[in-house]
C-alpha cells in the first residue's frame, strides 16, 4: 500500500533518505556526523513546509511498517522550501553553505527515493515513481524531474526504463549528477 506519511514514520524513513541522499544530507545538515545528521533530517521530516517534510513524502507500507519512501516538491518552490534549512545552517554559524538548486521551476521535481534492501526487488520503487508522476498529472504539471548521481547505474536503469531522458548536469555536494525529466499527461 502507498499512502501519505505522517509525522510518526520518521523512524522507519528517516534512514531511508539518509541512504538516498548521502553526502547531500551533511550539506543539508552543516554535520558530518551520521548520526547527528539523521537526527537533524528527523526534525525537519517531522515538520511542515520545508524540502524533507512529510507533507512531500509517500511511503510504501509493508507488514505494517513503511519500507520505501518517495519525496517530492515543485521546483517553483524550492527556495521557498530550503528557506528552514538555510536559516538553521546560518543560525548555527554556516552561513556560507549555499543549496545547490536541484529543479527547475516548470517541473515537478523526485528529490530522493528508497526501498528497504529487505524489500528491493518487489516492484516497490516503481510503484512509488508510478505514484509520483500520477501525483504529479494530478495537480496538472506535465514534467517531472529527478537527478541521478552519474556512477548509479542501477538508478539510472529503473529511470530510463520509465522514460526519463537526461538533459544535462549539475554538481551537488562534490558529486556530479545528471538531470533526467519526463513529459506526463495532466489530468483536466
Amino acid at each position: 500500500m502507498i499512502r501519505q506519511a505522517q509525522p510518526g514514520d520518521a523512524a522507519s524513513v528517516i534512514p531511508l533518505i539518509y541512504s538516498a541522499i548521502g553526502d547531500i544530507a551533511f550539506t543539508l545538515t552543516g554535520t558530518t556526523d551520521p548520526e547527528q545528521a539523521q537526527h537533524i533530517l528527523r526534525e525537519f521530516f517531522e515538520r511542515q513546509d520545508n524540502r524533507l517534510s512529510y507533507e512531500n513524502t509517500l511511503v510504501a507500507e509493508r507488514d505494517g511498517r513503511p519500507v520505501g519512501f518517495i519525496l517530492f516538491y515543485h521546483g517553483s518552490r524550492t527556495a521557498e522550501l530550503d528557506r528552514p534549512l538555510v536559516e538553521r545552517l546560518a543560525a548555527n554559524g554556516q552561513p556560507d553553505i549555499t543549496l545547490t538548486k536541484e529543479a527547475r521551476d516548470d517541473e515537478f521535481y523526485l528529490d530522493s527515493l528508497a526501498v528497504d534492501p529487505a524489500y528491493q526487488g518487489q516492484g516497490i520503487a516503481k510503484a512509488l515513481m508510478e505514484a509520483f508522476e500520477a501525483e504529479a498529472a494530478r495537480r496538472g504539471y506535465d514534467k517531472v524531474s529527478l537527478i541521478v548521481e552519474e556512477s548509479n547505474d542501477k538508478a539510472r536503469r529503473l529511470y530510463e526504463a520509465k522514460g526519463y531522458e537526461a538533459d544535462g548536469q549539475l554538481q551537488v555536494s562534490g558529486h556530479l549528477y545528471d538531470h533526467m525529466v519526463k513529459r506526463v499527461v495532466p489530468v483536466k
